[in-house]
Order: C-alpha cells, then sequence, then structure tokens
C-alpha cells in the first residue's frame, strides 16, 4: 500500500534559478506549484528556509565498487547515501551493474543512466566495463550502449599504455576514425557522448568527432580550454578524483616514472587548471566520481573543492542545481514539476558549507531526510 503524499507549505527564498526567486510554493500529490491552491481541508507541513532544487552529481557511478559491479542491494545503499546529502538527480557515467531498475524505486534519487564504460583490454581499471578486442567493433558496441542506456554513453578516452614500460604513459585508446564513426553513431541513436579525458594527446580527436562532454579534463592546454569553450562543451573537473592523482604517482614510481611524472603534474595545478576552465568560459558541471574508489555522499565535498580552487559560490550551487538539470534536459522548479528540492538554513551561494547541512530533502513530493 502506498503512503499517500502529505501536501507541503513551502516559505523563505525559493531559488528557481539564477535569475528568479520566489517567497512561497506548494507541493501537493508530487508536484509544485507556485499558485495559491484552493483550500484542499487537509492540514499541511510546513517547510521554511533556503531552497534550491535537488543537486545533481553528473560523474556517478552506482553498482560500481573498487571491485567492479556491486549487486543491486549494495547498489541502492550507495544511491540513498547520495540522496540523505541532497542529490536527487544522478548521471551514472558508466556502470558494469544493469541499474535500470532504480527507476521503480521511489525512494532513490532519479538516475540518467550512460550504460557500461567502453575500453580496452589492459588499457583500464579491471571488471569496471566493457573492453573491446577490436577497435573496429566500438561503433556497434556504442551503438548497443545508446540504446540500452538513458541518452547516454561513455567512453574511455586514455589510460597508460604499460606496454611501453618505463616510458608507459597516458595514450589515447581509439583510432581517431574509429572515435569518429563512434560518436556519429551515439548520435544517430538520439545519445549523446560524454569521454573519460586525463591528457592533453586525446582532446584533438574528441574535438574532431565532436563528443559532447569531456570527464576530468586534467590536461587540456591554454589552447585546448578556449576551442573546448568556442564550442560550448560541458567539462567535469571530478576533483575528489583528481586529488588522488599524488598516491596514483607514488604507486607508478620506479616502474613507470614518465606516467608517475605527468600524474604529479596535473595534480600540483589541479586549482589552476579548474579557475582556467572557469575564466575562458568553459561549462562545468559538479561531479564526485563516487564508485570505485570514492564513497557515494561528497558532493558537498566536490563543491567545497571548486570554490577552494576558485570560483564563487554562487557559480558552484548554479552549476549543482538548476544548470545541471537544464544540461540533462530535467526539470527544475516550474509549475506541475515534480517536486524535488532541498532546504537550506541559510545561503549556501554566500557559504558553500551549508550544503553540508540541508534540514530538509524533499524527493517527488515528499520529505525524505533528514
Amino acid at each position: 500500500m502506498s503512503v499517500p503524499h502529505v501536501p507541503l507549505h513551502v516559505t523563505g527564498r525559493i531559488l528557481l534559478d539564477g535569475e528568479r526567486e520566489v517567497g512561497e510554493m506548494w507541493v501537493r500529490d508530487g508536484r509544485l506549484s507556485l499558485l495559491r491552491p484552493t483550500p484542499q481541508g487537509s492540514s499541511a507541513t510546513e517547510l521554511e528556509g533556503w531552497v534550491v532544487p535537488g543537486l545533481v552529481d553528473v560523474h556517478c557511478h552506482v553498482g560500481l565498487d573498487a571491485g567492479g559491479a556491486t549487486d543491486p542491494a549494495t547498489a541502492a545503499k550507495q544511491a540513498l547515501a547520495d540522496r540523505d546529502t541532497g542529490v536527487l538527480l544522478i548521471r551514472d557515467a558508466g556502470s558494469p551493474l544493469d541499474t535500470s531498475w532504480v527507476a521503480d524505486r521511489a525512494d532513490l534519487p532519479r538516475l540518467v543512466r550512460a550504460g557500461a564504460h567502453l575500453a580496452r583490454p589492459k588499457r583500464y581499471l579491471r571488471r569496471y566495463g566493457l573492453e573491446l578486442d577490436d577497435v573496429a567493433d566500438l561503433p556497434r558496441v556504442v551503438r548497443e550502449q545508446a540504446r540500452a542506456g538513458d541518452g547516454w554513453v561513455k567512453l574511455v578516452g586514455d589510460w597508460i599504455d604499460r606496454d611501453l614500460g618505463a616510458d608507459g604513459d597516458l595514450r589515447p585508446l581509439w583510432p581517431a576514425d574509429v572515435l569518429s564513426e563512434a560518436v556519429a553513431a551515439a548520435h544517430a541513436e538520439a545519445a549523446r557522448v560524454t569521454v573519460h579525458a586525463f591528457s592533453e594527446e586525446v582532446v584533438p580527436d574528441l574535438l574532431a568527432a565532436g563528443v559532447d562532454g569531456i570527464e576530468h579534463g586534467t590536461g587540456l592546454t591554454a589552447d585546448q580550454i578556449v576551442e573546448v569553450a568556442h564550442r560550448g562543451i560541458p567539462v567535469t573537473p571530478t576533483l575528489l578524483q583528481v586529488n588522488q592523482f599524488e598516491n596514483i604517482a607514488a604507486q607508478a614510481d620506479g616502474k613507470y616514472p614518465v606516467y608517475a611524472a605527468r600524474m604529479r603534474r596535473m595534480h600540483a595545478r589541479r586549482h589552476e587548471q579548474v579557475r582556467a576552465l572557469h575564466e575562458a568560459g568553459v561549462p562545468l558541471l559538479v561531479g564526485t566520481d563516487a564508485g570505485g574508489t570514492i564513497d557515494h555522499g561528497r558532493i558537498a565535498d566536490e563543491c567545497a573543492e571548486l570554490v577552494a580552487a576558485g570560483i564563487p559560490a554562487a557559480e558552484v550551487v548554479a552549476m549543482a542545481t538548476w544548470r545541471a538539470r537544464a544540461f540533462l534536459g530535467q526539470a527544475g522548479m516550474v509549475e506541475g514539476a515534480s517536486a524535488d528540492f532541498v532546504v537550506y538554513p541559510a545561503d549556501p551561494r554566500e557559504d558553500i558549507e551549508v550544503l553540508r547541512h540541508p534540514t530538509a530533502i524533499v524527493l517527488r513530493g515528499r520529505v525524505v531526510a533528514p
């Protein structure tokens, strides 16, 4: 038996987007209304504070941990950990587990799936994705993943090539012509392609292929940043992941010195890189890269890292809410939309640490946390 929706009356500073703000809204039967409703004869729960659309983690891996695919119960716990920090919409940036069932769980965040990572044998983390023995298969497999997901495909663009021995370093995985054909195949299926990209060497092929997103972007040069900005390609910096580059370099010391040196350089200039992206006008999105080696539920940490890099808190809040929702084609706080929002005791645009202290998280019209 389903639990009936309790009407909500929300007051305070309600930030619909970067330009519009109201002082009052209502929720009935899980839907938002900015118009005062006709009295229904039932009392409403009162919520008050600073209100923003539900947070969005655009680079997250539900159903993945350090060993590969999890069981569904663990995947649900991961999604709940994200939800309870205010993340109500996730773009899953690759998972070896079929998580289509998440859509049937009203208590879990909305999930936009990208299917499995596409990589090559020995050129990515083991048990994380589909490994293609023949690069010529990429367009066909991209088409399959586009049909299996929710409008996104995730490619691994570069990884260390250990076959080079001591000279082993980040190298592109796919021939340029095959990559272009694969992106075209995704677009023909009305899907977009986002690509894991640490190095600068992979970027020209990504631009030539017309990819729709770049994950990490740690190797983008100044000229490449200008071009990415000109094309309006969004970049998700995943600073929590980049913070681990020093540890990755330490593990590679001795055996892969060239690779270790590169990872240290990118780690050292991680904040400078993000500032350069922002100042050039590159659309930035917020993603924790949770799953694998990073715990779920760390959206506030990622946002704090972006502020530490020099991006104003107000920009980070926009990146994590209404801008990300628009990018993913998901409704924000508009008349009749699903009531997915977070209430805070103060303005997170003034102090990003406020994101750690939600007073109410509302998903599909129900208060689900704290």
